[in-house]
This record gives C-alpha cells, structure tokens and sequence, in this order.
C-alpha cells in the first residue's frame, strides 16, 4: 500500500504520537481511569511485582501494535473487518464476535465508572452519570473521524499533565508512605499472570484505532509508531500506581481508588481537576471503541453500496449499543464487571488476535518484506 491521499502531507504528529495516543484513548476507561483495574490485575503482587507487571504489559503493548500497525498498512485496512477478514480469512466473525462482547462489556464499565464519579461528587443517582456520558459519545461519534481525532488529541494532554500534577501532589503529601510501600518486603505473587491478563484484554486498542493509521505514509511509520505506543498508554497508569502504593495493601478493596487517593490529598480543586479528566478519559475510550463500529459499518457501506454513513445513522448506532451497555452497568456493578468479564476478554482476544497475529500475521510481513523491502 503506498502513500495514500490522506497519507500525503501528514504531520509528525499524525504519524508517530497519534496512534499512541489513540490506542491509550481506548484503554485508559477499561484499563486504569479509576484505578480498579490497576488494583485488580497488579496490587496483589506488591509494589515491585505490580511495576513489573506493568512493564510487561507495556513490553507486549509495543510489540502486539507495531505488527498490527504494519500488517493494517500492507493490506490496507482502515478498519477492524478488513483487518481480521485478511488476517483470518471467514474466521473473522470470531474477532466480530469477541469485539461486540468487549464494547458491551467495557461501555458497562465505562456507564458504572461515570455513575460512581456523579455519585461521588454530587451525589446523585448512579444512573445519572452513565446518562451524561452516554450522551457525550453520541455527540462525539455521530461528527465521525474529525471529532473523535480531536477528543483523542485534546484529553490526551490534559490526561497527561493531570496524571503528572497527581504524582507531584502524592509525592509531596504523602510521599513517605509511598517510600515505605515500596521498602516493605512483598511477594511478588503472579506478577506475570496479572501483566499477561490486562496486556491482553486492553490491546484490542491498537485494532479499534485503525482509522487513525491513514495518516501513515511508511512501514517504518506503522512499527515506529507502535514501539512508541505501549509507553504512552502505559505511563499515566505507572504515575497513578505509584501514588497508590502509599495505602498498600487497604486500598485494594477501595471501588474507587482514584476516588480515595483525592480524599487523601484533600486539595477540593485538584479533586474537580481529577474528576473531570477522568470523565473526559471515559469519553474519548467509549468514543473510540463506538467509532471503531462505525467505520466497520461504514467500510462496508462504502464497499457495497458506494454511499457513506451519515451522522444519524452514527448516532442511532451508538445510541443502540449504549442503552444496552448502560443497562448491564446498572444490573452488575463496576467491581464484578472488571473481576470476572475482563478475564474472559483476555482469553478471547489472546485466541482470535494476539496468537494469529504473531504467527500467520507476522509470518506474512516477513515474507512481503522479504520480496520487497519497504
């Protein structure tokens, strides 16, 4: 696939930080906005097997999305079904399948997480929050990829200085306890175990994320761009963790640590800072993973019919999966949704895109690269 129209006058930051940041948009709400799923999959192995755990992770992150990367710019997959119908050839349902299992899930989670905060911060009902959110993803999906580029671009660097601001204020506060929670000895129980498991439900971002790749003009742009990816997903989560270990092991039965953490620095402003980047992070994840669905319908719109999906048509799509998804959250509750769905999401996601991947996929760059270097 050479240089695309699209491709042609990409910035530096189209090419190399925006898939990164993309593929951290779509993690951060399942992966670590509210701390629970920090405390699930790495508290229990201790301080340093929890870090070690989050290196791992971080390490397959890089690895799983450069391939990806570079095997969606060979075929020319802008998004997830012609991605997996190459990849797995009439298997592909199985990933279609897995997918919709995951939105459901994680948009439950998303729904919970918004109605914690609300109740939380101004006590009101828990559906309230879900509501608020669910109506901000219609927004932003139903304007397509102009929109959803932009919320990836402007939360990443507000995340991202707030996540730095909270390390600052955690040091400063209680930075002795979190000293002396990383020179209490711990087992590292499953440290590995726990990196594998989260590595593998959360990398389903660097496929959600395909449409961002039009922006590539190389193969050495797509891996370059992976490598950069697992360590802008990762780092908010290590700043975040780090701050946690000051109330290791107790807060590992907080529902929300995030929550308890801004309780502890009693700082009320930062507390509103804090709220409303993690709000605006369960936007750009659920926004990111309902545009994925778009496109996949809108690429074969576009295949079949020749027409393109207009923002109604976005818009009742994600109005139809939200309300199913908000309603999940409400039935199950934030803590059994992360304890027991995301594992099963690991196993789904290692069996119809990790293994394939690594093997027939990356077999095939080697043998494209070998007849014809990039």
């Amino acid at each position: 696939m050479g240089a695309s129209a699209a491709a042609t006058g990409s910035s530096w930051f189209q090419r190399y930080l925006l898939p990164g940041f993309a593929m951290k948009a779509v993690i951060i709400g399942g992966g670590y906005a509210t701390g629970r799923e920090l405390a699930e999959y790495f508290l229990p192995a201790g301080p340093w097997g929890g870090l070690a755990g989050m290196a791992l992770a971080m390490l397959l992150w890089s690895v799983i999305a450069a391939a990806t990367f570079a095997y969606a710019r060979m075929v020319g997959a802008l998004d997830y079904r012609a991605f997996f119908a190459d990849l797995l050839g009439p298997a592909w349902v199985a990933f279609e399948i897995a997918y919709i299992i995951f939105v459901v899930l994680i948009l439950a989670v998303f729904g919970a997480s918004a109605g914690a905060i609300g109740a939380a911060m101004f006590g009101w009902p828990s559906f309230a929050g879900a509501i608020l959110l669910a109506l901000a993803i219609l927004a932003t999906v139903a304007l397509g990829n102009a929109a959803v580029e932009g919320v990836f671009k402007y939360v990443s660097f507000l995340l991202y200085g707030v996540y730095a601001l909270f390390l600052i204020l955690g040091l400063l506060t209680f930075g002795d306890r979190i000293a002396e929670g990383f020179a209490t000895p711990a087992p590292w129980t499953g440290w590995a175990s726990g990196g594998l498991t989260y590595a593998s439900y959360n990398i389903i971002g660097a496929v959600v994320i395909l449409p961002v790749l039009r922006h590539l003009t190389s193969t050495r742009d797509a891996v370059i761009a992976g490598v950069i990816a697992g360590p802008l997903a990762m780092l908010p989560a290590i700043l975040f963790f780090v701050c946690m270990i000051a109330f290791y092991p107790g807060i590992g039965n907080e529902t929300l640590p995030s929550d308890f953490l801004l309780r502890q620095l009693n700082v009320p402003v930062f507390h509103w800072l804090f709220q409303i980047m993690i709000f605006a992070a369960l936007l750009e994840s659920g926004a990111g993973a309902v545009h994925a669905i778009n496109e996949r319908v809108a690429g074969m719109l576009r295949r079949r019919r020749g027409i393109e999906l207009g923002a109604r048509a976005r818009a009742a799509i994600a109005g139809g999966l939200l309300l199913l998804c908000m309603f999940v959250a409400e039935r199950v509750g934030l803590i059994a949704l992360i304890a027991s769905g995301y594992r099963l999401l690991a196993w789904m996601f290692l069996a119809v895109f990790v293994l394939p991947l690594l093997t027939i996929g990356v077999a095939r760059l080697l043998r494209r690269k070998g007849k014809a270097p990039a």
